[in-house]
């Protein structure tokens, strides 16, 4: 069991690894539009704290981050360039060894909520301008 656990452990170190890889690569000019798109929708929803299905929901609340996070990793990873994504690793690696900041997680939320209300606005004007 300890076993399985320290595998499970190192996979999602490689997972958080290549999140914070993808960040970068979708930063770098040798990458395809159409990866930087897919790689911003996949490291915004990793580190974003909404989901699409909450974590108190059972199973199903941890079943998405376990399944679209992964897939969505895998597919960005196949359309960067594997020298963009090395490059990419390296600097995932020496960020991960320095301490934290709670800034990116303010940036993230704001952008959620920013999101959220323009969402909002347009469906309220939407809905005034049908009545």
């Amino acid at each position: 069991m300890a076993g399985i656990m320290a595998s499970l452990g190192q996979r999602a170190q490689a997972l958080k690894r290549d999140v914070y890889a993808l960040y970068f690569a979708c930063r770098d000019p040798r990458t395809p539009w159409y990866a930087k798109a897919l790689a911003v929708v996949v490291v915004a929803y990793a580190f974003s704290p909404i989901d699409l299905i909450p974590d108190f929901v059972p199973v199903l609340g941890y079943l998405d981050d376990l399944v679209l996070i992964p897939l969505g990793v895998l597919a960005v990873r196949a359309m960067v360039p594997t020298d963009v994504m090395d490059a990419g690793r390296e600097k995932a690696a020496r960020l991960q060894s320095r301490p934290r900041s709670w800034a990116g997680a303010f940036v993230i939320v704001a952008l959620w909520i920013a999101l959220a209300a323009a969402g909002t606005f347009w469906v309220v004007s939407w809905w005034r301008q049908g009545r």
